[in-house]
């Protein structure tokens, strides 16, 4: 199976195993997690909410990873900017109020674009990040093994 289609999108198999990975690094650090993954056209490819996951944080880790995607960068570079004087202060509140500048989306990046992004939120903004980087390596290590051409 391929990781992404073109143009450039992740797979909802690559998202399978992002889902996987986060899941299994939720359960290492002991906490819940819901997990989002978009494809470059932002929309919904795959989601999990694990038991005891805050419902509340759906939306919040959907939302993570499309911001992540949109924007072509982590949700956690636009914290300091949206805070009242900051210099994208309202930024927040663009999107339908969608954009998300808490830590916990990264993007997927593969050979420089953006292919997808995974978002994930219950814990803390650093234990979200641990979590959606687990996802986001899982599928560059897909798209790596994807590229080894067996030797003969």
């Amino acid at each position: 199976m391929a990781a992404i289609h073109r143009p450039a999108h992740l797979t909802h198999h690559a998202a399978k195993l992002a889902s996987a990975a986060c899941l299994e690094k939720s359960q290492a650090i002991g906490v819940p997690m819901n997990v989002a993954i978009v494809d470059a056209s932002l929309y919904l490819l795959h989601f999990e909410r694990m038991p005891g996951a805050k419902l509340t944080s759906v939306d919040i880790a959907i939302n993570k990873a499309f911001t992540a995607a949109g924007h072509r960068a982590p949700t956690s570079v636009y914290k300091e900017n949206v805070w009242p004087g900051g210099p994208a202060f309202g930024l927040n509140n663009s999107n339908n109020g969608r954009f998300m500048y808490v830590a916990g989306g990264i993007p997927v990046v593969v050979d420089g674009e953006v292919v997808g992004a995974v978002g994930c939120s219950t814990g803390t903004p650093a234990q979200d990040t641990e979590v959606a980087q687990a996802g986001v390596d899982a599928v560059l290590e897909y798209v790596k093994q994807l590229r080894v051409k067996p030797k003969l």
